[in-house]
């Protein structure tokens, strides 16, 4: 699975999860552009929680590629509280000697994956009426960002 946090727009965003075909499993919260991937990522936790239950998809197992901004001790728990297993790119963050304990599970075999979900992002990029936010009633917004996904998928 992968996300399109990391993008530079204008007005809100969706963070939208999806799986190695790069088709559009959740559309996660609607947040500010302003708003930080890290305090959004809970919410989006939950919501592919009840998407998943709702579709009788198993989860369990699966693989959540980020980048390295996320790498926190309560967002990796977070994850496999869902049923997920974290591949992140471990930030060194200024350390001069490797941290001790156990070395974090990262993938990069699985994390080459993320190609596909970078083209489902750029798709939707495609959709110029509906990635710029021109309405002012939000779940007018939210509804073109669904019939993007939809015609994606």
């Amino acid at each position: 699975m992968g996300d399109s946090g990391d993008k530079h727009q204008k007005g809100e965003k969706v963070i939208a999860m999806t799986d190695k075909h790069g088709d559009v499993l959740s559309p996660l919260p609607v947040a500010p552009v302003n708003e930080t991937d890290m305090v959004l990522l809970p919410k989006g936790l939950q919501a592919l929680k009840q998407v998943a239950q709702q579709g009788g998809l198993d989860r369990r197992g699966a693989y959540l590629n980020r980048d390295g901004g996320v790498d926190a001790a309560h967002h990796r728990q977070g994850m496999f509280k869902a049923g997920l297993v974290p591949n992140i790119t471990e930030t060194p963050r200024n350390r001069k000697h490797p941290k001790r304990g156990r070395t974090r599970f990262f993938n990069e075999a699985i994390h080459a994956l993320r190609t596909c979900v970078d083209r489902t992002f750029a798709w939707e990029d495609q959709f110029k009426r509906w990635l710029l936010r021109f309405e002012r009633i939000q779940p007018r917004h939210y509804g073109r960002k669904l019939m993007a996904y939809t015609l994606i998928n």
